[in-house]
Parts: C-alpha cells; sequence; structure tokens
C-alpha cells in the first residue's frame, strides 16, 4: 500500500510539473484580436480624415512635404497615423511561443527560465524574470487595410528577436555598455521625477524628457529582463514592453517615423520617444472591448485601466502585446528625373 502511495504521489507530481512546464498560447488573429481603433487618428494634412479617443502627440511634421531619391522627388501632403507594427511576447519558459500557438521550439541553447521571489508582505516587492520574442506584424500591410500608399512598412510577417540567444538580456552588468546613462538615474530626485510620468501617462502621454522612466509600471533602466518590482502580470510585462522597445532602439533596430525627419523614411533614435508607441494586449486575454473609448495606452499607463481578468494561474501568465507606432509620411505624386 506504501509503495502505491509512493507511485502514485510521484505520478502526480511528474504530471503536475509537464503541466506547468507546457507551452500554451493561441495564434492571433489580426481580425477579432487587433484593435483597429488603436490607428486613429488618420490625418492628411493637418486635416483629421477619422478621430479617435487616443491622445496624439504633435510631433512638429510639416503640412506640406517634398521627399529626394537621386533625380526622384516626390511633392505632396503629409499623412499620420499609428501603424500596429510589431509584437512583444513575454514568457516565463524559454523557447516557448504562445503566438504561434504554444509551440516549443527549443534550439538546445540553454536559457534562463522565470524566476520570482517570494513575497513575505504585501508591501514587499519581488524580483522576476522574463524572456521576449519580437515579432514583425505589419497588419496594415499584410491585411491591405490602406492601399495605394508606400507609408506603410512593407515587409513580412517574421520572428526577428529572441532573447534567449541575447547574452546581456539576464547580465545586468554586461548591458551597461548598452545603457551607461543608467548611472545618472540612480537617486531619490531621478526616481521621483516618474511618478510625474505615471500621471501623465495615464491621463493623456507620457513625458518624453523622462525616457528612464516606465511611468507607472517601473524603472525601463537596467534593460534587462529582471523586474525589480514584480506586482503582478501586467505591470511586469507592460514594463519590459516598455524596456526591450528601448533597448532595440539603443541596438539601432527600431527606427522612429515621425516629425520632419521621418516624412521622407525611418531614422535612427537611440533614446526612445516614448510619445509615438501605444501597446494593446492580445494575450492571454485581448483588449479589444473599449475602456472610455479606447483599448490600447500609452507606454506608462495605469494597468489599473485594463488589467482586470486580462491573467489566470492556469496558462495565462505569459503574455503578448501589439505595438503600434505614430507614422508621419509625405503622401504624394513622384516626379521621375531625367
Amino acid at each position: 500500500m506504501k509503495t502505491f502511495l509512493f507511485i502514485f504521489t510521484l505520478f502526480c507530481g511528474l504530471l503536475s510539473s509537464s503541466a506547468e512546464a507546457a507551452c500554451r498560447g493561441k495564434i492571433i488573429n489580426p481580425v477579432t484580436d487587433v484593435c483597429w481603433s488603436c490607428i486613429f487618428p488618420i490625418k492628411l494634412g493637418g486635416i483629421t480624415l477619422a478621430s479617435g479617443k487616443n491622445p496624439d502627440p504633435n510631433t512638429g511634421a510639416n503640412t506640406f512635404c517634398a521627399c529626394t531619391s537621386g533625380a526622384n522627388i516626390k511633392v505632396g501632403m503629409n499623412m499620420s497615423f499609428w501603424e500596429p507594427l510589431r509584437t512583444a511576447e513575454i514568457v516565463r519558459q524559454p523557447y516557448c511561443f504562445p503566438s504561434l500557438g504554444g509551440l516549443d521550439l527549443d534550439v538546445g541553447i540553454r536559457a534562463p527560465a522565470h524566476g520570482r521571489t517570494p513575497s513575505k508582505t504585501a508591501a514587499s516587492g519581488r524580483t522576476s524574470f522574463y524572456q521576449v520574442h519580437w515579432y514583425f506584424t505589419p497588419w496594415l500591410f499584410v491585411l491591405e487595410v490602406l492601399l495605394d500608399t508606400d507609408c506603410l512598412e512593407q515587409s513580412a510577417w517574421d520572428l526577428a528577436y529572441m532573447t534567449e540567444l541575447d547574452p546581456l538580456w539576464d547580465d545586468s552588468v554586461t548591458t551597461f555598455f548598452l545603457n551607461p546613462d543608467v548611472s545618472l538615474f540612480a537617486n531619490l530626485p531621478a526616481q521621483a521625477a516618474c511618478a510625474a510620468d505615471c500621471v501623465a501617462s495615464t491621463t493623456s502621454l507620457p513625458v518624453s524628457e523622462l525616457y528612464w522612466c516606465g511611468g507607472c509600471s517601473g524603472n525601463i533602466f537596467p534593460l534587462t529582463g529582471w523586474i525589480a518590482s514584480h506586482v503582478h502580470l501586467p505591470q511586469a510585462s507592460s514594463l519590459l514592453v516598455s524596456r526591450f522597445l528601448m533597448k532595440l532602439h539603443r541596438q539601432g533596430l527600431q527606427w522612429a517615423a515621425y516629425g520632419k525627419k521621418g516624412q521622407c523614411g525611418p531614422y535612427l533614435e537611440p533614446i526612445m520617444d516614448k510619445s509615438v508607441y501605444r501597446t494593446q494586449m492580445v494575450y492571454p486575454a485581448r483588449t479589444t472591448d473599449k475602456v472610455d473609448g479606447r483599448c490600447c495606452y500609452p507606454i506608462g499607463a495605469s494597468t489599473a485601466l485594463w488589467s482586470s481578468g486580462k491573467t489566470w494561474a492556469s496558462g495565462g501568465e505569459d503574455a503578448a502585446y501589439l505595438i503600434y507606432r505614430k507614422r508621419d509620411c509625405c503622401q504624394g505624386s513622384g516626379i521621375t528625373g531625367i
């Protein structure tokens, strides 16, 4: 009898362990899972063609524009909109891809898994660690929502980055070379300023000058997968989306496309402007039901606005976010030089 109980207990333990380690997910449906109102407002030459409830920054783009490429000249008017461009996936288990339906693509290279320190009291903070996956998801181009324009990023759907293969992602010391300015903000005044960014990003737009602040979610620096103060999954995953965006800007892999400089094409921006990005959770639960007319939010906005019912113990502790980028573009006709 004791032998049977031991075997039964061991079997249950192995079963629960494998269930906990199982990779779960859902393939994102761009028709039903994307909050299409987040592309608004759409403006042409300063005239709003389609409005929305989301705050829209003034990027200083010229109403009339001209772009040159060799002997070719394009003259037109500025067209601005928010392009659903990338998807960031925050996962506990290395090589688990929820956005691919829970596919496990272990390539055999060892990578750290999710960890979380226990919280002894409700007031004490916890640390945690996650891996991040980065997808090219230019849905406006893929679905041909906007036709007759070269303002859209014309790239295919693709898995572009995995932090499991990035040695800097779990090493706060080595990643210092990527963000040496972190030493400037390791003080109380700099941290206190983040409270203002929290209020601003929740009520309107984040303060771009406070680029080291992740609003209500925490600090953007250091650019690693370690969260110093883990509250819950929506807060931690939102912060990692902000960090990873900044990290890619620093590495020259994510470019800006707004303002006068962006009217003729994307350009490098090592310090990310937080006000030109919006995020929308698409997994484990999609935020397509509007709250106060919105279903996507600026970087750093309080997760209390949308986090209710967005995580659960079994299969709901990974997350994926669709990222919208502000786009200014010179929309017009071209003149070909002879």
